[in-house]
């Protein structure tokens, strides 16, 4: 197997320290990023300064992805707003490079700083024309025509305009946010370029993380244009914390380094109840991704017919057969089995709906509790999702889309705002809600809410969410019973995972990424992210 890459965050960082570095990660909406632009002016800095610092960010990273040697025509598409006036500039400053640069500026009106950059780029003798037909053959596109705060929907001439640049057979750079989707839902407003990158501006858009956005987003990038942590702070501190997860998001939560004469004993243990004759592979799997997580001592529970075959894969762990119905489900766990002595439970895949007294002990305990799959059907099934905020341990649930929709039936539905309805649907039951997806989104009882966006579909496949459980699990018996450290541990496992799956991807394509083979990218990957 090849080593897999190390996973990097895709946001231009030039420095910084402290707040400035820790706002990088936060993701806004587009009122909270007017507020902040409006702070930056309203203490002195000026609009025009503003846009010739972004835009000279912006065409030094297309002269880095795009050199002039392979991409030497550029066409620029200048709409009539300040994300306009930022194309016309990049336009400029790549024809000062050796670039030969067009401008196509489809509205008769801009504002007038964009007016002003739009004359003085005729002044240079770039050529500007009034329609897409109106370009010569072009190696590269920069999309200009709207950034963030469009409302409306594209129509007539516009959405022609948009119809031509997703029509050219070249690259196309969208500043800010493709022209057509919304800030912060990501819907796409009447038509939407498909861009091949986006360069989202000073801090993350929500769209940016929206998967109905993903078709149209490319490859997404930050532009950092130090924005003083002041004027984030001012904006940002007095809310719930909206993040993106990063490598060093990673790296600062993990169980390590560990002390030097730590046992297995301190460094957690979890006990995982899956797995029934019909799904007896869930229960494996599971396993392997709690092996990876490094947790101390791993105890299996499952049916009593699996109890030798788990032993044979799994020779470190401690295996439990259950007493069993007849159809090869857990009837009930063993009146001796202790729940109290382990630091967390992982509970659900495979489980059938049979394992109904099961996960009814598991919800009952005192110990922090992850719930997946079977487990979910189940307590959507019991219709006491508002008791788990009285339980005494914090609990995490991992639902797809349809689970989800199971149990938070009077949550907004998942697919007009995911990370929206696992905000309320978080406060509604007290537990870490990760509702999984190609964006996946986690949140906090308390508010919080972390996106970990880079997936891959690769983890289209049965038996990675059983990985993932058991990853999770095992981080969260190697952290504090806090609801602080359950979101660390859902945090820290989704992200891990998805790394490990687009490493798998890179090597096996998306079609060869089952769960075993994802399982063994999973400690690899890690190796990558702390070197």
């Amino acid at each position: 197997m090849k080593s897999p890459p190390l996973p990097s965050d895709t946001s231009s960082n030039r420095g910084g320290a402290g707040l400035f570095d820790r706002a990088l990660d936060w993701v806004v909406t587009a009122e909270q990023m007017r507020t902040i632009e409006a702070h930056l002016f309203e203490q002195g800095m000026p609009v025009a300064a503003l846009m010739e610092k972004v835009a000279g960010q912006i065409a030094a990273w297309v002269m880095a992805q795009f050199p002039l040697g392979r991409y030497p025509q550029v066409g620029v598409v200048a709409g009539p707003g300040h994300n306009g006036g930022d194309a016309l500039v990049v336009g400029r400053e790549l024809a000062a490079q050796g670039y030969g640069v067009q401008v196509c500026c489809p509205t008769s009106r801009q504002k007038p700083l964009t007016a002003d950059h739009l004359r003085y780029v005729s002044y240079l003798g770039i050529a500007v024309v009034d329609n897409m037909a109106g370009l010569a053959p072009c190696d590269l596109l920069i999309d200009g025509l709207f950034g963030f705060g469009l409302e409306r929907p594209l129509e007539g001439a516009l959405a022609a305009v948009v119809a031509a640049i997703n029509s050219a057979d070249c690259p196309v750079v969208s500043i800010d946010l493709p022209s057509g989707l919304h800030t912060d839902t990501g819907a796409v407003l009447g038509t939407a370029v498909r861009a091949t990158h986006t360069l989202c501006l000073g801090l993350w858009k929500r769209a940016c993380l929206q998967e109905g956005a993903l078709a149209y987003l490319g490859q997404p990038h930050l532009i950092d244009f130090d924005i003083p942590p002041g004027a984030i702070a001012a904006e940002l501190d007095p809310l719930p914390p909206v993040r993106r997860a990063t490598a060093a998001t990673v790296r600062a939560k993990l169980p390590l380094p560990r002390q030097p004469d730590t046992h297995k004993y301190r460094v957690g243990q979890l006990l995982l109840v899956a797995g029934s004759r019909p799904y007896a592979g869930a229960a494996l799997l599971t396993a392997l991704g709690a092996r990876a997580s490094g947790v101390g001592m791993l105890t299996l529970a499952v049916p009593e017919s699996l109890r030798l075959m788990v032993v044979a894969q799994l020779p470190e762990a401690l295996v439990v057969g259950c007493p069993e119905t007849d159809d090869g489900a857990i009837a009930h766990l063993p009146d001796d089995l202790d729940l109290a002595r382990y630091d967390a439970i992982a509970c659900g895949p495979g489980l059938s709906r049979q394992a109904r007294p099961a996960v009814q002990a598991a919800i009952g305990s005192a110990v922090p509790l992850l719930l997946d799959a079977d487990g979910l059907n189940l307590l959507a099934d019991l219709g006491c999702i508002n008791m788990l905020a009285n339980r005494a341990a914090p609990t995490v649930l991992t639902p797809h889309q349809g689970e989800f929709k199971r149990l938070f039936p009077d949550q907004l539905d998942a697919s007009d705002d995911g990370a929206a309805a696992a905000v309320a649907a978080a406060r509604q039951s007290g537990a870490v809600v990760l509702l999984k997806g190609a964006c996946t989104a986690i949140a906090h009882p308390n508010g919080t809410l972390w996106y970990v966006p880079e997936s891959t579909p690769a983890l289209a496949r049965g038996g990675s969410g059983d990985l993932l459980t058991g990853l999770i699990g095992g981080l969260l018996a190697q952290g504090q019973a806090s609801p602080e450290a359950a979101m660390d541990a859902a945090l820290v496992g989704a992200w891990w995972h998805a790394q490990a799956a687009r490493a798998a991807a890179c090597d096996r394509t998306d079609l060869g990424v089952d769960g075993p083979q994802l399982a063994q990218y999973l400690n690899p990957t890690l190796a990558q992210v702390l070197a």
